[in-house]
Formats: C-alpha cells, structure tokens, sequence
C-alpha cells in the first residue's frame, strides 16, 4: 500500500467518524446555520474613528474656515491634502481614506453672492457604520458652520449657505447588513475547521485508539493529512454555501471574481487548519480541544475587524493584528464582494496566510510527533 493509498483510507475513515457522529454533524450544520442568520440579521456596529482626506479647489478663507472646524473634530483624522480629482479614487480603493471632502472652485463665491455652495463628500460604503457616523457628523459641523456664516453676512431666507452633497462608494444605499454577511464565510469556515480538526486527535486519546493509530503503517505526515482534509472539504463547503447565501437570500452583491473567491477561502482554511491541528495536538481530551479552540476564536474574532474597527484599537494592539489570520480573510471577502476585486487585488491578504499556513502546519506536524513519543 502506498502513501496516497494509507492517506485515502484514513480520510474516510475520518468522514465516517465525523458522519456517525451525531455532535460532529451537529457542528458542520448547525453552529454555521444559527451564525449566518443570527449575524445577518442582527449584527450592527458603532464606530468612531473616520480617516478622511481633503480637496480643496477653492483654496479661500471660507474654505479653510470650514475645513478647520472638521479637522478639529476628534471624530476625524485628516490622512491627507489631496491636489486633483484623480487622486480620490486612489484614497477610497485603497482605504487610505474612509471619505474625501471636495470644496469646489466656486465655493466662496456662491457664498458671498448670497447662493448655496455645495460640498461633495465621496464616501466609501463598503463600511456602511462608518459611513453613516461621518455623514452625521458633517451635517452637523455643515449647520453650525451656516449658522456662523449667518450672523455674519445677511442673507435672503430660505436654505443654508452650504449644501452637503453626498456619494457613497461600493454601498450606495449603506446597507450595514453588506458590510457583515460578506464576510460571514470566513467566520463560519474557521468555526467548522477550527472544531473538526481540533477534535480530531485529541478524539483518538479520549476513546483509547491513537496508540493503534501509531502502530498502524502510517507515517505521522501521512495521519495528519487524513485528519485534515475532511475539516478543510466541511469548512471549505460551508463558506462556499454561505457566500452562496449572502447573495441569494441577504441580496449582497457579488462584484468580484470565483478564482479570487475560491483561492482566498483555501488558504485561509490551511491556516485555520494548521491551527486546529496545533490545538488538538496539544490536547488530551476533546474537551481541552473544544475549549482551546474558542479560546483562539473569541479573540481572533474581536481582533480581525469584524467586530470592531481595527483603527479604533490602540497601536500596539493594531500591530498585534497583523498576526491574525481572521483578519486577512474579512478584508478580503470584503473586497471581493463589494469592490470587485480579483487575485492581484487581494494579493496583499494572500501571502501572509500562506506565510502562516506554511508555519502552522509544519509546527503541527512537530507536536503530533513529539507528543506521540
């Protein structure tokens, strides 16, 4: 018998186990299930922290007067000045910025003429939360900023002197409920991964049978290779489900490329894969295997952005993201959904789960050999 051949039957002999057992199909059916409608409906954000640049054409004390009073805010965070009109969809594509403010070349001459002078924020939609909070936050710095100017100057009655335009990117209505289920497929994957591999040694302790396992003519690589690959089909199945889901029932679209899609999800899963084997290696019961797991979920979660804002984290804790693979896989389903990206877009949340996946699974693969002595 073969290598390939020891590893087929031990990828079936882990499908039966997962199949035969009423908890293990219980995990690949109905956490995801109750995640995807739980979240997709009742999920929402506050957020507080708006990255913004400026395009000021006018370049007057009216302008500058008005762009002070948004700088000064402790909302916003002035990233950059931009000089033309094609540096805009720079900023917003590369979420640089959350929003651009554009003050035209007419702006202080409407105002002084008595007319309304119209500001242009471009918004990226893709975060609807943020986009709302921003928005809210420049009426209102538009209203006292036309109260000002009416105690100043007279004026014919009717409508403020500043009129804000708005336009959101990649979510034009703001739907909240886009920003969350695009990324669900990620979450739902590293839940249903995360629990099948991490039981699936600590299993064969708990019910007497990993010391057959080891006697049996397979090499260590070999075992953990079967008891990988059934985790990776149920996690890999459910995230293409979901994000199946998200598009046909939740009506979020879907403006990016299949390859893009497929290839994110896979090496996301052999990270999530290399990190469950880790758990389950180190552990002796299933028990241990399912409470280290949520121990490495819970906070992957809260610090891959899903939850909160990653800006809004101090920058210690924000470098310590950089490490999580949550992380990676939200802003790329994000960007596949709602920007349309495709593989060179998301190449930046590629290499570094490949980086992972190549330390995680070798270290794996070292703890099932060690602790097998």
């Amino acid at each position: 018998m073969n290598s390939l051949q020891r590893i087929l039957a031990l990828v079936i002999k882990e499908f039966a186990m997962i199949l035969k057992d009423p908890k293990s199909r219980f995990v690949i059916i109905g956490p995801p299930l109750i995640q995807f409608i739980l979240f997709g409906y009742a999920a929402t954000y506050d957020l507080k922290n708006v990255r913004y640049a400026v395009l000021d054409e006018s370049r007057t004390p009216e302008s500058r007067e008005l762009l002070s009073r948004i700088e000064a805010a402790e909302t916003f965070e002035l990233v950059a000045s931009l000089s033309s009109v094609q540096q805009i969809e720079t900023m917003i594509d590369l979420q640089k910025a959350r929003l651009v403010v554009h003050i035209g070349p007419k702006f202080a001459r409407r105002l002084n003429q008595g007319r309304p002078a119209a500001v242009q924020v471009i918004i990226d939609g893709r975060n609807s939360n943020v986009a709302l909070i921003a928005l809210g936050f420049l009426g209102t710095m538009i209203q006292e900023y036309n109260e000002t100017l009416q105690q100043r100057v007279l004026r014919e009655p009717g409508g403020p002197a500043v009129v804000l335009s708005e336009r959101s990117w990649f979510n034009e209505n703001l739907e909240s409920r886009w920003f969350i289920v695009s990324a669900l497929g990620g979450i739902i994957s590293m839940v249903v991964v995360m629990v099948l591999t991490g039981l699936s040694v600590a299993r064969e302790r708990e019910f007497g049978t990993f010391d057959q396992l080891l006697v049996a003519p397979f090499t260590p690589g070999e075992i953990l290779i079967g008891k990988s690959l059934p985790g990776m089909f149920f996690g890999f199945l459910d995230a293409l489900l979901f994000s199946l889901g998200a598009v046909l029932w939740f009506q979020v679209p879907f403006r990016g490329t299949i390859p893009a899609l497929v290839l994110a999800l896979a090496c996301f899963i052999c990270t999530m894969v290399g990190v469950g084997l880790l758990v389950s290696s180190l552990s002796k019961t299933m028990q241990q295997a399912l409470l280290g797991s949520f121990v490495f979920m819970m906070p992957a979660v809260i610090l891959a952005g899903f939850t909160t804002p990653i800006e809004n984290m101090p920058s210690w804790l924000q470098m310590g993201t950089r490490f999580n693979p949550v992380r990676y896989i939200i802003t790329a389903l994000r960007r596949i959904f709602l920007e349309g990206a495709d593989v060179s877009m998301i190449w930046p949340q590629i290499w570094p789960l490949l980086i992972m996946a190549g330390l995680t699974l070798p270290a794996a693969g070292y703890l099932f050999r060690h602790r097998s002595q």
